[in-house]
């Protein structure tokens, strides 16, 4: 009887162990990500290297599962049942950063948050607060614009300068408070404050008496940064020579954890 040879076909096992088609279409919907937009085959075959009969079986693939939709003009986009599995993964990321915000409160004392990017929006999709009678609170899941928050310049801090200015053109930069940074130059210096102390700050620009501290996740799977606020009178220049380590430590903590290289808290 004929032998298949696993080995020639798609589903063959990787060098690393899994299966190599889900490889292959996982990267493929991270490219499209990237790109962010729709995209051609023959795009996605010079950025991946795969031959362009793959590229096409896979795309089919994902279609017909609604990760990936064709366009009329035949290029492709991410498809709306990604939604879903990306709302669900986003309020897993809180749930998993929670024992992290923790650790920030226990040292810090004052209220731990995390927040992502979403569009054009910082949506807060964690937080623990402070043990004082005195403390911060934001609702989880709240909205605001980034040129108003500590979370907001942390995470725009390495964006190409055209593309934060072109964030401010379709949000605006409304005033908070007589501290918010209202020009896109005032913003764009900011984020040059934080490339280089390595850290953001929300100095009473969102609400006056409270002073916030943020600094990105790095490598996170999605843009993320966590902050620890509380009032002004607190969160003084010595405590933030204090702070912004613990910080930066719980921040390099949590995004090992999300990768699989660090234990969880």
């Amino acid at each position: 009887m004929p032998t298949s040879s696993a080995s020639t076909t798609d589903s063959a096992k990787s060098s690393g162990g899994g299966v190599q088609s889900l490889e292959r279409a996982f990267d493929l919907l991270e490219r499209m990500a990237d790109a962010g937009g729709e995209v051609g085959l023959s795009e996605l075959s010079a950025a991946g290297g795969l031959p362009l009969p793959t590229i096409h079986r896979l795309m089919r693939t994902l279609v017909a599962c609604g990760y990936v939709r064709q366009q009329p003009n035949r290029r492709y986009a991410l498809g709306p049942r990604l939604i879903r599995l990306g709302e669900s993964a986003s309020r897993l990321l809180g749930t998993w950063a929670r024992p992290y915000l923790a650790r920030l409160v226990e040292e810090t004392g004052e209220t731990a948050n995390m927040a992502l990017l979403d569009g054009d929006e910082v949506v807060y999709v964690a937080q623990v607060p402070s043990k004082h009678s005195m403390r911060m609170f934001t609702e989880v899941g709240r909205r605001v614009l980034p040129h108003s928050t500590g979370v907001g310049k942390a995470l725009l801090a390495h964006t190409p300068d055209h593309e934060v200015r072109a964030l401010l053109a379709r949000t605006g930069m409304p005033a908070a408070t007589d501290r918010t940074i209202t020009t896109p130059e005032g913003f764009l210096a900011a984020l040059e404050d934080v490339r280089r102390l390595g850290y953001a700050m929300d100095d009473n620009e969102q609400e006056i008496g409270v002073r916030c501290l943020a600094v990105t996740v790095p490598d996170s799977p999605t843009a993320a940064a966590i902050s620890i606020s509380g009032p002004a009178g607190r969160v003084t220049e010595a405590a933030t020579e204090r702070i912004v380590p613990v910080l930066q430590q719980v921040a390099v903590d949590l995004s090992e954890a999300l990768s699989g290289t660090g234990p969880a808290a």
